[in-house]
């Protein structure tokens, strides 16, 4: 994987998914993810509302996990280099 690519987040190296990003895209959305979880714990209080909240961290996963689908590597297990 060349960094060179046009693709935000690094396959694993084992097991299936994502890794760390490659390009600075792809850690803005990891980073606006870090936000907007911060910012839901704040505003939605776990302990509170936890099927609210429970629901939220789940759209925000979706979300972040289509991101990484769509401008990601393709997925496939691996088993190293």
């Amino acid at each position: 994987m060349q960094p060179e690519s046009g693709y935000w987040f690094r396959a694993k190296r084992y097991g299936w998914g994502w890794g760390l990003p490659l390009k600075w895209q792809g850690w803005a959305v990891l980073g606006v993810f870090g936000v907007l979880l911060g910012v839901g714990s704040a505003v939605i209080s776990p302990a509170a509302h936890p099927v609210s909240y429970v629901l939220y961290v789940g759209v925000l996963s979706t979300l972040l996990v289509g991101t990484c689908y769509a401008k990601g590597e393709p997925p496939k297990w691996r088993w190293g280099r």
